[in-house]
């Protein structure tokens, strides 16, 4: 991917993409992981564990690192490689201790005035009977609530699948951005179609309706950039480098804005956004 090529969000706009064959290419497991953006982007990256009341999450992962010479805190939704790394990892389904633990970092980036940045990938929230028994919806609840009063910027990035509640509990962010392939969405086209029409098998007609590709996404006013990936997606054995260093300078920018912005304006701001989303 030749960088100086790369289109601006307005010529994105103009883009057209099959929503089904977004679904495929957000799925795939050849796409780089949370933990690959994060191993790409930022220097000294240390990765904190456990909830402090449950236990450790491997669908969640997060801790401290370097952005340039800006300390930041990092969480993502990590998927596995294979089905063994998958198994490990709960296929990024996130149990209530990892929105737990992502909860807990943010409050920690809070009081050491760090930025949070969110990579969000994930099909959704884990809905198990350990998972209820454990308080997935309250933990899920308490992080919308929260997050959208930390008093530090918060940046959040899907980069695959956004799913459900899975996906919205990081995604309360002062900017919420797309990669071009990501899907962003109430649920999977699966279940829309087995509650629309009890046929699970008629999911591309779903995702045809759902409006759940960056482009919807963008045009709704929910997504508030869109990153450009090579052509059929970003993957480890493709150019990723330039389209991971293009989101890093994205990325400088933005929390450098958001840093120079007083926390009353932040806050005000975070609060019209969500406000106003969609309309």
């Amino acid at each position: 991917m030749d960088k100086n090529k790369i289109l601006l969000d307005e010529e994105l706009q103009k883009v057209k993409h099959d929503p089904w064959e977004n679904v495929n290419i957000a799925r795939s497991n050849e796409r780089p992981t949370s933990k690959d953006y994060i191993d790409t982007i930022f220097d000294h990256f240390i990765e904190f564990h456990g909830d402090r009341a449950y236990g450790d999450d491997a669908s969640t992962i997060g801790g401290i690192a370097m952005l340039n010479d800006i300390p930041v805190t990092v969480i993502g939704q990590q998927k596995g490689r294979d089905l063994d790394e998958n198994l490990k990892r709960n296929f990024a389904m996130p149990y209530p201790e990892g929105y737990r633990k992502a909860l807990r970092l943010m409050k920690q980036a809070e009081k050491f005035n760090r930025p949070v940045i969110c990579f969000v990938d994930t099909p959704g929230a884990y809905c198990g009977l350990g998972a209820e028994e454990r308080g997935q919806g309250h933990a899920i609840a308490n992080n919308l609530f929260e997050i959208s009063e930390l008093k530090v910027p918060v940046i959040s990035v899907v980069i695959g699948e956004g799913g459900s509640g899975g996906a919205l509990a990081l995604s309360v962010g002062d900017q919420i951005w797309m990669m071009e392939y990501a899907i962003y969405s109430i649920l999977s086209p699966e279940g829309f179609a087995s509650i629309l029409w009890k046929d699970s098998t008629k999911a591309k007609e779903a995702a045809e309706l759902m409006k759940l590709t960056s482009f919807d996404l963008f045009n709704l006013n929910i997504a508030d950039k869109i990153v450009p990936e090579p052509s059929g997606g970003v993957t480890m054995k493709g150019p990723y480098l330039e389209c991971m260093q293009y989101l890093k300078d994205l990325l400088v920018g933005e929390v450098r804005s958001l840093k120079a912005m007083p926390v009353k304006n932040l806050l005000k701001k975070r609060y019209q956004k969500y406000r106003n989303i969609g309309i």
